[in-house]
């Protein structure tokens, strides 16, 4: 990830975006991320609250649940709002956006601006339409199907700290398996290289 303040590229990249008129008349402090293929554009481990607004590239969402299945909730593109129902809601803790190749995103914070956001009109008129077409393509969402290692990856990438896994009793509860079945599977992406033992019941990710 890398961010930028320059001046004369952020302005460029907003009149550049076809939401440049609202956002002409925000004062919100705006610059530029850039994310690499693969990078996590939003999760819940991130810290600062961001309103972010896709230009070049594109973006999977998707929902964890605490079992490590994972739900398809859209993807987007040019345009693509993230993090409208941060300006108004406790950030959810099961969302993720990743970018599903190289990605450039106007962003701003929306936790030193939200009652500016609030106040203008344009720019919940935007908020709105976007988040209703949101909520139509959600109607369809039906869980991806994936085998035990599979949940056990998503459940590692996801929902443990920095990809670690610690204490197999407590992991095999959420996976809805047994600790014994959960221990062998471990075993076999240790083999495989997938993950590493670093103690006794504790593994993190290789590839996180």
């Amino acid at each position: 990830m890398e961010k930028i303040y320059d001046k004369e590229k952020v302005s460029a990249c907003i009149a550049g975006s076809k939401h440049h008129v609202v956002l002409g008349l925000l004062d919100v402090g705006f610059y530029l991320i850039k994310y690499e293929k693969g990078e996590l554009v939003s999760s819940p481990f991130q810290k600062e609250i961001l309103f972010q607004i896709v230009e070049e590239g594109s973006i999977n969402i998707y929902f964890i649940r605490d079992d490590g299945t994972r739900y398809s909730l859209s993807n987007g593109a040019a345009g693509y709002f993230l993090g409208e129902m941060d300006i108004f809601y406790p950030k959810s803790n099961n969302i993720y956006v990743e970018a599903a190749e190289n990605l450039t995103c106007i962003a701003f914070s929306v936790e030193k601006h939200r009652e500016t956001l609030l106040a203008n009109n344009k720019f919940l008129e935007l908020i709105c339409y976007s988040l209703s077409a949101k909520m139509g393509a959600m109607t369809t969402i039906e869980a991806a199907p994936a085998s035990l290692t599979e949940r056990v990856m998503s459940y590692m990438k996801y929902k443990c700290q920095d990809g670690t896994l610690k204490g197999i009793e407590q992991a095999a509860f959420h996976l809805h398996c047994s600790a014994r079945h959960l221990q062998r599977i471990l075993n076999q992406c240790e083999a495989d290289g997938l993950v590493r033992k670093l103690g006794k019941g504790t593994y993190r990710l290789e590839k996180f």
